[in-house]
């Protein structure tokens, strides 16, 4: 079987590339031959042999530019040749929805619901119904129950397969440097933003030095929201944190396989923002699989992707008390970070993409 992914690049930047990655290489080792339509220049690994085709014939996604759908239209022709030889389209990230559909023919058409865009899609001005049409056109897979949910309440009679996102379980093994720690250390990947709740980790840290005078935060990953930075900077200063929290940016996959083997703790606490929530939570599984235990929220798809009391902690939105007190919890018992780091390592080994891919492929071999 030949399967065209829709997706605006191939590697491990951001989500929807990620997810395309680790999905078409876990196909691509059972036997599915993987097309990659991507946007023009779209990232791709450096061994990327191993793709059936790489086809630079989407309109640019990433980031977003205006008039997005009126691209898509002007570029059906393109798309249409490029996923020519294909038995079946996967839309991986879901603004392409509308073109998969208008592409597909007879060919049957999957999209994966990460989390916030399929609402967000449906319920566009103008555009909605698109999208709408898209999705009811699609064999739906949703990446946890939480997300599924979401778009059963936003397309009525939908009723979306739950495949929850999986973790290249070999890659967090292999031997990283080790990180410079100044302490026992918190670590945050997904980097400054407010729907990740950078600013409650701050404040949570403030908290937790009361209890562990050394604690450091380490929070890894892009920096897109300038203002939001720079108050996230104001907050640590008022604080008194700046020997502690540390805001690396974006750096390399072995640096950050180095703070996830080397950190303590792993803590997220998402937020749902303007309508934004999160669909799984990928980092929570990176860091199971580094032996580390977890702390995120509830009310969301973060609650599939932790076992709360035996891979880590569970907390409410927005309560940096709940947060600190979650966070010298584990700092300060070590035999329960042990434990839990060790059943999340477990859990984690059981959602490896090679499980994942089956999954999928099952939903393939059914359409086809």
């Amino acid at each position: 079987m030949r399967v065209g992914f829709l997706t605006p690049d191939l590697s491990a930047s951001y989500g929807w590339a990620s997810y395309a990655l680790d999905l078409a290489r876990a196909l691509s080792e059972r036997g599915v031959e993987v097309v990659a339509l991507t946007q023009p220049g779209g990232a791709l690994p450096a061994d990327h042999d191993w793709l059936a085709g790489v086809e630079p014939a989407l309109p640019a996604l990433v980031p977003a530019p205006r008039g997005f759908l009126a691209r898509s239209l002007i570029g059906i022709p393109r798309a249409r040749r490029a996923a020519a030889g294909c038995d079946l389209l996967h839309v991986i990230a879901e603004p392409y929805a509308p073109l998969g559909a208008w592409i597909a023919g007879r060919r049957p058409l999957v999209v994966t619901a990460h989390g916030t865009y399929v609402p967000q899609t449906i319920r566009r001005r103008w555009v909605g119904g698109l999208y709408r049409a898209a999705y009811r056109r699609a064999r739906l897979i949703a990446v946890s129950r939480y997300t599924a949910e979401q778009v059963r309440a936003a397309l009525p009679g939908s009723d979306p397969l739950v495949i929850h996102n999986g973790v290249t379980f070999a890659r967090f093994q292999a031997p990283a440097p080790a990180p410079e720690k100044r302490g026992p250390t918190v670590l945050a990947s997904g980097g400054v933003k407010r729907r990740k709740g950078t600013h409650l980790l701050v404040a949570a840290l403030a908290q937790v030095r009361e209890q562990v005078p050394d604690v450091q935060l380490v929070v890894t990953g892009h920096q897109e929201d300038p203002a939001y930075l720079a108050e996230v900077r104001a907050q640590i200063a008022a604080l008194g944190l700046g020997d502690h929290v540390h805001l690396t940016g974006q750096i390399p996959g072995d640096a950050l396989l180095g703070w996830y083997q080397g950190a303590d703790v792993f803590a997220l606490p998402s937020l749902a923002v303007g309508g934004r929530f999160e669909g799984f939570g990928l980092v929570f599984l990176e860091a199971s699989a580094s032996g580390l235990p977890v702390i995120g929220t509830t009310g969301s798809g973060v609650e599939e992707a932790i076992i709360a009391g035996e891979t880590g902690l569970l907390v409410p939105q927005d309560d940096p008390g709940a947060l600190a007190g979650a966070i010298a919890r584990l700092l300060r018992d070590e035999p329960l970070r042990a434990r839990m780091g060790a059943a999340g390592r477990d859990y984690a080994r059981t959602q490896d993409w090679s499980a994942v891919a089956a999954r999928v492929q099952d939903v393939y071999a059914a359409l086809a």
